[in-house]
């Protein structure tokens, strides 16, 4: 069976088979799988009704995704395994990620295993822009303190940004490096450049919105994302100068703002870090939605 190696062309097919079921979890977008491939091949297949989205490293082939369709097919499921098993020498590699809880009874009563991999966060929107009462006054004063000291544009992303997003970029992983030591941290840093040199060149292409604030005629601070259903937004980047105080909670909240067609805003899970997660619970989650991995019995 071929594996077609994934293009922006390919946009208009895997929309429509993300949208046959409602998602809430960030994966579930083109552009959060387009994103990824620098760091992996990206392949897929139509088999039967299904589509079917295989990552590739040099440890091995996953699916990124379930099988996407009207229905889950345990015979897909099976090929998909199979073909992931052509590419891997450990058939433990061999993996469903990102499946929902809901799904979840499906899987276990065919037999795999299943584990949480990780949760995204939502929020209500309304407070991440009223930001109401004693739990996000530390959020209302940090915002205050930057409108108060501080002359700034408010700006809409653009492309002609693009140079100076990345020079942001590169100085804000310097500092977060020097902060944290641990290789894996610092490896996810890199790997989230690429992904966002990605997203800068190709922003047009994948709907994303974003908004940037200048002082002193300098780019200091830049967010962006995109719908991922009719109810909710995620953001996918928020990167500022570190030594601004109160304008990463600025230009969060007034992003948040301008996003009033949406109830909720997904804020991304926090790839296992303490220090993301505390930010993200910082802003008070009405629920974590989680993703898990499906693997099979004793191979």
């Amino acid at each position: 069976m071929k594996l077609n190696k994934l293009t922006l062309k390919d946009k208009k097919l895997f929309d429509i088979f993300l949208s046959l079921h409602k998602h809430n979890l960030s994966v579930y977008a083109f552009a959060n799988i387009y994103i990824w491939k620098e760091l992996f091949d990206i392949r897929w297949a139509l088999i039967e009704d299904s589509l079917c989205i295989f990552f590739k490293d040099k440890i091995g082939c996953f699916l990124y995704l379930p099988p996407l369709s009207k229905d889950i097919s345990p015979w897909i499921i099976k090929k998909s395994f199979e073909i992931m098993d052509r590419f891997n020498k450990n058939k433990e590699v061999s993996r469903i990620e990102n499946i929902e809880e809901e799904d979840i009874p499906f899987y276990r009563d065919l037999g795999y295993i299943c584990r949480n991999k990780s949760d995204d966060y939502l929020c209500l929107r309304i407070d991440l822009v009223k930001l109401p009462g004693n739990k996000f006054k530390s959020k209302r004063s940090s915002c205050n303190y930057f409108t108060k000291h501080y002359t700034f544009q408010y700006l809409p992303l653009s492309l002609k940004y693009r140079y100076s997003c990345l020079k942001l970029y590169n100085s804000w992983m310097k500092e977060r490096k020097s902060q944290n030591q641990d290789h894996i941290y610092q490896g996810m840093l890199e790997d989230s450049l690429g992904c966002m040199k990605i997203v800068l060149n190709n922003y047009k292409d994948l709907n994303f919105i974003g908004r940037a604030v200048k002082i002193n005629q300098e780019i200091k601070a830049f967010t962006l994302g995109f719908k991922l259903n009719r109810d909710a937004f995620c953001i996918l980047y928020e990167i500022t100068d570190l030594y601004i105080k109160g304008l990463s909670q600025f230009i969060f909240r007034q992003f948040c703002r301008e996003l009033d067609t949406y109830k909720y805003i997904n804020i991304m899970d926090d790839s296992g870090l303490e220090n993301l997660k505390k930010v993200k619970l910082s802003y008070h989650p009405i629920s974590l939605i989680p993703a898990y991995i499906a693997k099979r019995k004793n191979v």
